[in-house]
């Protein structure tokens, strides 16, 4: 049973998600400007003035919701790259992690793929750098996917991360605007996309040496990031 002091220490962290989750919900629904922290407030039915004991300032909550958004997309992607599948198997799964939040965690991606050019310059340089931690999984499952002959030789595998990320960030914009097209089904066939673009055909000739070449025969890509590092 929990002591009355740890259940004092869990109340304050739980209001605070609270607070984030209603902060994400009026910056989605009223755009980042459009929106106050009375708003915030209001949505939880407590006084303005109270929320400044959770986080000084408005940009500090978006700082949050934003974080925590593209810190799930991180999570989830490292976990899936530890696997043992192969790397097309990888990126598939990566895809259909990258577009279910729209459903669970909706408010969330919106913030983020619309509101976080509004952050200061340094909240928007601390969510860079958890951004580009996911976009080096990615890299990192397609070098390696080259390398070991599973994946085309020819792939840039920068242009290629940025390219699926880009595919999947625009899927979650126009998201429930298309008839009859449910996240699953756009899951599935975004997933077959990227397999078969990137899957190496039967009978190709390995890559060698530890760096995949490009079509002019330079290399096309970097040493593979270390995950997570």
């Amino acid at each position: 049973m929990p002591s009355a002091r740890g259940a004092r220490a869990v109340r304050p962290r739980r209001r605070a998600e609270e607070i984030i989750d209603a902060a994400a919900a009026v910056f989605a629904e009223r755009g980042y400007h459009g929106a106050s922290t009375q708003d915030v407030a209001d949505r939880l039915g407590m006084r303005q003035a109270s929320l400044y004991y959770y986080f000084p300032s408005k940009e500090a909550a978006l700082e949050q919701v934003c974080l925590r958004s593209v810190g799930d997309f991180v999570e989830r992607a490292q976990a899936i790259a530890a696997g043992p599948d192969r790397a097309a198997d990888k990126l598939a799964a990566i895809v259909e992690s990258h577009l279910a939040p729209v459903e669970t965690r909706g408010d969330y991606v919106r913030c983020f793929l619309r509101e976080r050019r509004f952050l200061p310059r340094d909240s928007a340089r601390r969510i860079g750098r958890v951004a580009r931690q996911y976009e080096g999984i990615l890299q990192g499952v397609i070098e390696a996917g080259i390398a070991a002959g599973e994946l085309r030789r020819d792939l840039d595998p920068r242009l290629t991360t940025l390219a699926l990320i880009g595919m999947c960030n625009a899927a979650m914009e126009w998201y429930g605007r298309e008839p009859n097209t449910p996240l699953g089904r756009i899951a599935n066939k975004f997933a077959a996309l990227v397999v078969d673009g990137v899957r190496a055909t039967r009978g190709a000739s390995p890559p060698s040496g530890n760096r995949a070449k490009g079509s002019d025969g330079r290399a096309g890509s970097r040493p593979r990031r270390r995950v997570g590092g």
